[in-house]
């Protein structure tokens, strides 16, 4: 008995020996025995390990490994990187795995790195602990982008892709929004530059209801520009010519970066020259000089000038020009009075629109150039000092007025185009340059003509005679019905008083009617001369016999009467009854009395009792 127990003492005392150093080592370097414990070996049953033993390493894995069931965000160390994936210490009893492609936003990682994961898979099909740095981001990420809003914290974004109104942009995981007036502070015209480009950025907005995130690249580059735009706006001068870049153009004018600062070219100011847009002399992103014209007192408006860089064009017009010489151009711009012409670049010159033709009947310049017609002129006038030049088409062709008194005397008969009417009369243009006006009275012989638009219209063709003639004046008195005899002077005989013709009531009219003897004649009868042997009147359309009673030629007035006509046939039956009477009382020589009886019996007929 003595020596069992003599031996187990020793054999106690020998696995205490064993149990201390391995304890002690395990308390005295716990990482360096973790990592040296066959945990194969221990699992297989190859080495056996105490209970005391199990214990203190177990303590040790709680201590020091990650808990693979939890999904709490921990930190790993980025220990090998292949073509594909992350390889990830953090701690567990195996390393993780990451694609790469959840890095895009940060192409410069290496070896070393701390990352934020979280356990997707605590084992894949090949035992692999695969880990997420994606979903980790996520979890992590409003926090810190509520941070970098409050704090104004820089944080680096990848730009994913375009959408409208600007980018996508990725920050801590949290699909933010750029937008296209955010990304620089210039105008941006390729979005797709950006893409898949790592940048920094502010976060400038959050709408928490909605999660919504705005970064801002520009507010970062504003803040560098700031202290730049002071120091220019600081050595700002009249008459200082700058550098600057076309950052905009617009109808009116261009924008250009002088740095920092912006100022405007108004369209005036870039060329001498007319133009239409200043896309024709400029273009975006061109480098060019300029001149301060004027600025406001704090500086911010900035007026720039192009065309004050070089020699005014009306400096450089050579001496040898004068009045007189003829120059070739091009129409730039037409107004009604008349149109201007660019002889040379930025010398311009008018023309006057009665200097277009030598036709005293004015017209709108279009009627005769176009915008960018190359025409020919002569020099009118020419002012220098006032950058003034009048210009003349007309001169180029001879002046129709020299000889008009041989191509239209007094008398002579011509045909015209009818131009446009006045309430007195017509313009009639007998040739370019040569118009002549035929007064309203002289239209026509017999048709009473209230608004000469009642007898022609605007280009029909009239014939007409040369009525007067004043060549200083450069006028033409004009007549239409001088072309034909005066049908008046034959109606004078035709329609002679106590002349009888037939014809139709027309109208009835106040105190009387009308009567259309022909196209010219129209008689006026009056109300008491409508009256029929009857005693009743005429009606409209009515036809009977009329006797001329008014001839007015000068007034072209005629006057008839029906009622005259049996009224005359009475007073010729008494007449010749007292004549027959008076035969036969000189035959029979009657009494007295007969012929009285006589006599009384022809009144009583004439007075209408029977």
């Amino acid at each position: 008995m003595a020596e069992k127990a003599k031996q187990a003492e020793v054999e106690a005392t020998e696995a205490k020996a064993v149990e201390a150093p391995v304890v002690s080592e395990a308390k005295a370097n716990p990482e360096k025995f973790l990592k040296e414990f066959n945990w194969h070996n221990y699992q297989e049953g190859i080495d056996e390990v105490d209970a005391q033993q199990l214990q203190e390493f177990e303590k040790l894995v709680a201590e020091n490994f990650v808990d693979t069931l939890d999904d709490e965000v921990v930190e790993g160390t980025v220990v090998h990187i292949t073509d594909r994936d992350a390889i990830i210490d953090i701690n567990a009893k195996s390393e993780g795995v990451i694609s790469l492609n959840e890095f895009r936003y940060n192409p410069n990682l290496a070896v070393g790195d701390k990352v934020e994961v979280l356990i997707d898979v605590r084992e894949d099909a090949t035992g692999q602990l695969v880990l997420s740095h994606r979903k980790a981001r996520v979890i992590k990420a409003w926090d810190r982008v509520i941070k970098a809003n409050e704090t104004g914290e820089i944080v680096n974004g990848f730009v994913k892709c375009r959408t409208k109104g600007g980018m996508i942009v990725d920050v801590f995981g949290i699909e933010a929004f750029l937008p296209g007036s955010q990304i620089d502070v210039k105008p941006i015209r390729d979005y797709d530059q950006y893409v898949n480009k790592t940048m920094e950025f502010k976060v400038v907005k959050i709408n928490h209801e909605f999660k919504n995130v705005v970064v801002s690249h520009k507010a970062l580059i504003e803040a560098d520009i700031e202290v730049q735009k002071k120091e220019i706006i600081g050595q700002l001068e009249k008459g200082q010519v700058l550098e600057g870049v076309v950052k905009n153009i617009t109808s009116y004018g261009v924008f250009i970066d002088l740095g920092g600062v912006d100022g405007l070219i108004h369209i005036t100011d870039l060329s001498w020259s007319r133009i239409n847009h200043p896309n024709e002399i400029v273009e975006l992103d061109q480098k060019l000089n300029v001149v301060i014209l004027d600025f406001d007192e704090d500086k911010s408006r900035i007026q720039l000038g192009l065309k004050q860089l070089s020699k005014h064009p009306w400096e450089a017009l050579a001496d040898t020009v004068a009045v007189g010489d003829k120059v070739k151009g091009k129409v730039v711009v037409i107004a009604d009075y008349g149109a201007f012409i660019e002889v040379a670049d930025g010398v311009e010159g008018l023309i006057h629109v009665s200097e277009m033709s030598w036709s005293t009947h004015l017209r709108s310049a279009q009627d005769f150039v176009s915008v960018g017609d190359e025409v020919e002129a002569v020099i009118l006038t020419l002012d220098r000092e006032e950058r003034k030049m009048s210009l003349g088409i007309k001169q180029l062709t001879a002046d129709p007025w020299t000889d008009i008194t041989t191509k239209y005397p007094v008398g002579s008969k011509h045909k015209g185009i009818v131009r446009n009417f006045t309430n007195f009369g017509v313009f009639v243009e007998l040739e370019e340059g040569i118009d002549g006006l035929i007064y309203i009275s002289d239209l026509s012989w017999t048709k009473k003509i209230k608004h000469p638009s009642e007898f022609c219209s605007a280009g029909d063709e009239l014939e007409v005679v040369v009525l007067e003639l004043d060549v200083e004046g450069r006028k033409l008195s004009l007549g239409h019905k001088q072309t034909t005899a005066n049908p008046w002077d034959k109606y004078e005989t035709e329609f002679a008083l106590e002349t009888v013709h037939e014809g139709a009531i027309a109208e009835i009219v106040d105190k009387g009617a009308t009567v259309e003897f022909n196209e010219d004649i129209v008689a006026f009868i009056p109300s008491r001369h409508l009256e029929k042997e009857d005693g009743s009147k005429l009606k409209k359309g009515e036809t009977a016999q009329f006797k001329i009673i008014e001839f007015n030629k000068e007034f072209k007035r005629v006057v008839a009467s029906h009622t005259a006509i049996f009224k005359a046939e009475e007073i010729a039956n008494v007449k010749a009854a007292a004549r027959k009477a008076e035969a036969q009382a000189a035959e029979a020589k009657p009494t007295l009395g007969d012929a009285n009886d006589a006599l009384q019996a022809l009144k009583d007929k004439m007075d209408g009792k029977k």
